[in-house]
Parts: C-alpha cells; sequence; structure tokens
C-alpha cells in the first residue's frame, strides 16, 4: 500500500509542481446554460489565469474549430524566448446534455480534461474551468478569462473573479496575461 501512494504521488508531483493543489474533491460550478458551441468557436486570447506549468510565455491565445457536431480542433500558441510555438489538440462535448462542459486533450494516450464554459457572451469573454480530483483527497485546478480581443474592461475582468468566486473558485492566485506587443512579427 505504501509502496502504490509513493508511486502515484511521485506520478502526480510533476504534474502540480506549478499549482497549488487544495483540500477535498473539485467544486462544482456552475456553467453556462444554453450553451451554443458553434457560437464560441474562433479565436480567443488568454486575458488572465491561474499560473499553469504549460503555459510559459506570452501573447497566449486558442482558436477553436468545429470539425464534427461534438469535436473541435484545438491549437494554442504562445510566444516563449522570441519562437512562436503551438500545439494541436482535440476537443469534444462530453455530455450532449450538457455541452458546456467539454474535454480537451492534446496527446492521444492522455485522458481528456475538463474545459468548463462557466460564463461567456460568445463575443466579448468567456470564463473557462478545469480541474482534476487527485484520489478525492485534494484536486489541482485551472481557469482562465478570455477575450476576443488581446485586453478587456478592468469591470469585464473584476466581474469574472466574482464569478469565479461565487463558485467556490480560488483565483487569488490569478494572474494577468501578457498581451503586449504580440501583433510585431518574431
Amino acid at each position: 500500500m505504501k509502496l502504490s501512494f509513493v508511486v502515484v504521488f511521485a506520478f502526480i508531483l510533476p504534474l502540480i509542481r506549478a499549482q497549488v493543489p487544495h483540500w477535498g474533491p473539485c467544486p462544482e460550478p456552475a456553467v453556462q446554460p444554453a450553451f451554443n458551441l458553434k457560437q464560441f468557436m474562433g479565436r480567443w486570447f488568454e486575458i488572465a489565469k491561474l499560473p499553469a506549468q504549460f503555459e510559459k510565455g506570452r501573447c497566449i491565445e486558442t482558436n477553436f474549430t468545429l470539425t464534427t457536431d461534438n469535436s473541435i480542433r484545438v491549437v494554442s500558441s504562445e510566444k516563449l524566448k522570441g519562437e512562436l510555438r503551438k500545439i494541436e489538440g482535440t476537443g469534444v462535448i462530453e455530455d450532449m446534455k450538457n455541452p458546456a462542459k467539454l474535454g480537451i486533450s492534446y496527446s492521444y494516450v492522455l485522458p481528456y480534461s475538463p474545459y468548463w464554459i462557466l460564463s461567456t457572451d460568445y463575443v466579448n469573454s468567456a470564463l473557462v474551468y478545469s480541474c482534476t480530483d487527485i484520489l478525492r483527497l485534494f484536486h489541482v485546478d485551472f481557469a482562465w478569462i478570455l477575450g476576443r480581443t488581446r485586453t478587456l474592461p478592468d469591470a469585464t475582468v473584476e466581474k469574472a473573479m466574482n464569478t469565479f468566486a461565487k463558485n467556490n473558485i480560488d483565483v487569488s492566485r490569478m494572474i494577468p496575461s501578457k498581451q503586449q506587443g504580440c501583433d510585431k512579427t518574431l
């Protein structure tokens, strides 16, 4: 038993290094009612985020393209050390009764990670949440404020932070994303 716990912990530790684990299972936030996947498609810029080990650059954006009724091509990019880096993945609607609960994977060998749309107006901003339970003892979560433009009004960001907080999502460590100088060529 001890050995299995050590093996599991050794596997999980690198995944949570940049994140702060929280005790207990993931919260169950309300998601966008009557979510329209087609309207959500397109280019979204990262405005703010909970720190994530896999996002180290600036000018982070994601482009969503519908490939079938419930399958999505996901291309995320960032500028890191003067280089444009892209990664392509697949998104799916995990529950057709609740289409705002997407799953996204950037690897054929890893399972889909939750990618829940908590709120969006489709034309200005979106709030996204992802959380993974670890043995129901603690959880690791990610949260993003996205915009159709590289900046959003302060009032929109403040409203987004309040929405996360009302859903028991700790955003005290949320940081603004670096979107300055992004339209210049490398």
